[in-house]
């Protein structure tokens, strides 16, 4: 009997407790969408935007090797005045020469799939996804 009541208690405060929780005003304003199609694809850009990032430093780095099945984006933000990315095949190879100058966001395509990896030199934080293109 006194399980029973504290697993009731328990469900209690957990169901009090979540009706409290403060929702994103960008997640109310996707769940508001009507349409199915553009409800998803709201909450796909929130996904997309909030997730963390596959690698992060500061100065310089070189991570280990990803593998693509496709073509994938590289998006990338830095938050220095210098950051330059080497994108290399699985044999060190540099395949493409990246820069990002005074900071903020960009991206680029890598469109093979592959082994790759990436080096990084940059004067402050940096942080890097591996999206679908």
């Amino acid at each position: 009997m006194k399980v029973r009541a504290f697993a009731l208690a328990f469900m209690v405060s957990v169901s009090a407790a979540a009706s409290t929780i403060d929702i994103p005003e960008e997640l109310q304003q996707c769940r508001s969408l009507s349409d199915r199609e553009q409800r998803l694809a709201c909450f796909d850009v929130l996904a997309f935007r909030h997730s963390p990032p596959r690698f992060a430093g500061r100065h310089g780095a070189t991570t280990e090797a990803f593998v693509t099945t496709g073509p994938q984006r590289l998006r990338y933000q830095s938050d220095g005045a210098i950051f330059v990315m080497y994108l290399r095949d699985a044999e060190g190879a540099v395949l493409q020469n990246i820069t990002l100058p005074g900071g903020g966001e960009d991206s680029y395509r890598i469109d093979r799939a592959g082994t790759y990896s990436l080096q990084v030199n940059g004067s402050e934080t940096w942080r890097i996804w591996i999206d679908p293109p």
